[in-house]
């Protein structure tokens, strides 16, 4: 007899299965060409999300319809799409030059084309980690959906209840709703979502556009509607992959196209030979620190450093950005807007044109030579496993009149927002290694950047391992806890780093195509923690708590650099 105990399955061990399956169902889709997300093709992916219950989807798993999870999700999805019963993802396949207008997501960089009433296109550019993003966004957004149809359908011919025929009154309306009317509808929707009037009004705003004051009403209707129709004629929403998006993903077509841009510029104004250090980062941080203090005297003046950078970040603040990218572009910078579908911008300083007198950054190294003075090349942030895409072409040597030319690159510094395990918002996580999260890869490296560093500022730093997901939306508590509390000591996840970590020591320890004593740098401040309950992504964003440390990691990552 054998004296073997069955262990039960813990909690993070049936979500990590889940995640696994999903991914590898993600993958047979796509193969497939096509799928029913309500259908019997989407039943594992359905399955594996509701058995996970990512916190960032909240109440998927119970009756009452999801808030905060809705709004998450609907605002990484281009507007109209809950009325669409066909959503086609293509590869960049020319509809930018035609007569569709490009529809962007307010949280996603991505180009989407609403073709008829019942078609929406979605451009997929950046590789498998955007299909994976969009597909499990659809299904909680279906599976939402169909909460909706099993609280207003009365029997199998399609009979609704009382307060569906109020909604689609309402929403169908073609005169604006007064706020009598409004508050109406709202109970009428609060009675069909299993949520009070109160929870209602609160994001009711969140949701609303300038065009469309009343679009929360809209998107319910027409989710509700859509559901509905497949319960009752069987009219199934169809996920669908364009043959080009099929035969071309994977092959790095936009990420060669993006590198070989950059690398000509590179070429034309003489800054190939020179030292380069290569930053991952926002469009507007490493810019700041090195000309907003001159663009702005008057300002500074009456300011500290840390709230021109604040004043910097509003909104409304047009005129001072404008006026920091022109001192920018007058003092070297050579500024490159993506065409090549990666949309991924980039910024290159020639710090031979920098005067560091006039910038409030100490520099010991004065780089007597030009060939010695660096070159900044900042890029903006990829999106999962586009960052091995952008950053292995990028590295590659160039040919230069039949002659190959190598990169001289000195230094790839990283910095980005994470969701942080320990701690809260603003708060910086220094990695030691990267784990690719659902596999044993993982990568240690030495890291140019400790605590030490960025001590002493009021922020909370932490120092560990962190772990690169296959996809926010997809983590739970418990895969977190078990994470954080096992012997991988991880302090944070984000979607990036292993996949920068593997180009990076494919080209300089295998390829040879850059030095292999290249220094790398990464440091990533909280968006979130996912461990606590209202503090995940879904609750919203960071306002001015990213300013912080934000600027304290470019300025740390500049001074090594300088000195």
């Amino acid at each position: 007899m054998s004296n073997k105990k069955h262990h039960a399955r813990t909690r993070a061990q049936e979500s990590s299965n889940a995640i696994e399956r999903m991914y590898i169902t993600m993958r047979h889709l796509f193969n497939r060409g096509f799928y029913k997300p309500m259908g019997v093709s989407g039943e594992t992916l359905r399955e594996a999300l509701l058995l996970l219950r990512p916190e960032i989807y909240g109440s998927i798993g119970e009756e009452k319809a999801e808030l905060e999870g809705l709004l998450y999700v609907i605002d990484r999805l281009p507007i109209g799409i809950e009325e669409c019963t066909f959503i086609n993802l293509t590869s960049d396949e020319g509809y930018g030059n035609s007569h569709f207008k490009a529809i962007i997501p307010p949280k996603r960089r991505r180009n989407c084309y609403r073709i008829d009433s019942e078609q929406m296109n979605i451009e997929i550019t950046r590789g498998r980690s955007e299909i994976y993003d969009i597909l499990t966004h659809l299904t909680f957004l279906f599976v939402e959906s169909h909460k909706i149809s099993r609280r207003v359908l009365i029997d199998d011919q399609g009979s609704t209840t009382r307060d569906w025929v109020k909604l689609e009154k309402a929403v169908l309306s073609s005169k604006k709703l007064t706020q009598q009317e409004r508050e109406i509808a709202i109970t009428h929707t609060a009675n069909i979502l299993g949520r009070t009037f109160n929870e209602i009004t609160e994001v009711y705003s969140q949701f609303s556009s300038a065009v469309q004051p009343e679009r929360f009403l809209h998107i319910v209707y027409w989710l509700g509607k859509l559901a509905i129709e497949e319960v009752v004629n069987n009219n199934k929403r169809t996920v669908t992959f364009s043959p080009v998006l099929r035969e071309r993903l994977g092959h790095h077509i936009h990420g060669e196209i993006w590198a070989n841009k950059i690398k000509e510029t590179l070429n034309k104004h003489n800054l190939l030979s020179r030292p380069i250090h290569v930053i991952s980062a926002n469009m507007h941080s490493v810019m700041n620190t090195l000309f907003a203090p001159e663009a702005l005297k008057s300002l500074k003046t009456k300011k500290s450093t840390l709230e021109m950078y604040e004043s910097l970040g509003l909104k409304e603040n047009d005129t001072l950005r404008n006026k920091v990218s022109k001192e920018a572009l007058q003092r070297g910078m050579i500024y490159i807007k993506d065409t090549s579908g990666t949309n991924i911008d980039v910024q290159i300083f020639d710090t031979s044109k920098i005067d560091f007198t006039k910038t409030d950054i100490e520099v010991n190294n004065t780089f007597n030579n030009l060939e010695d003075k660096p070159v900044i090349f900042v890029m903006d942030y990829a999106f999962g496993e586009q960052a091995y895409e952008t950053i292995d072409e990028l590295l590659k040597p160039i040919k230069v009149d039949g002659n190959k030319i190598h990169l001289n690159v000195e230094s790839i510094s990283i910095m980005g927002k994470a969701g942080i395990l320990e701690g809260g918002k603003g708060d910086i996580m220094i990695p030691s290694a990267h784990i690719f999260e659902g596999t044993a890869d993982n990568y240690p490296f030495k890291n140019e950047l400790n605590k030490a560093d960025l001590d002493g500022h009021g922020l909370a730093i932490y120092e560990g391992s962190m772990i690169t997901v296959l996809g926010t939306s997809l983590q739970n508590k418990d895969i977190l806890k078990f994470f954080h509390n096992s012997t991988w000591n991880v302090i944070g996840l984000e979607m990036e780093g292993a996949h920068y970590q593997k180009a990076i020591q494919a080209a300089s320890k295998v390829r040879g195509s850059i030095n292999e004593n290249v220094k790398v740098r990464y440091a990533y401040y909280a968006s979130d923690n996912p461990l606590e309950t209202g503090s995940t992504l879904a609750s919203g964003g960071l306002g001015t708590s990213g300013v912080k440390p934000t600027y304290l990691i470019t300025r740390k990552i500049l001074q090594q650099i300088f000195n």
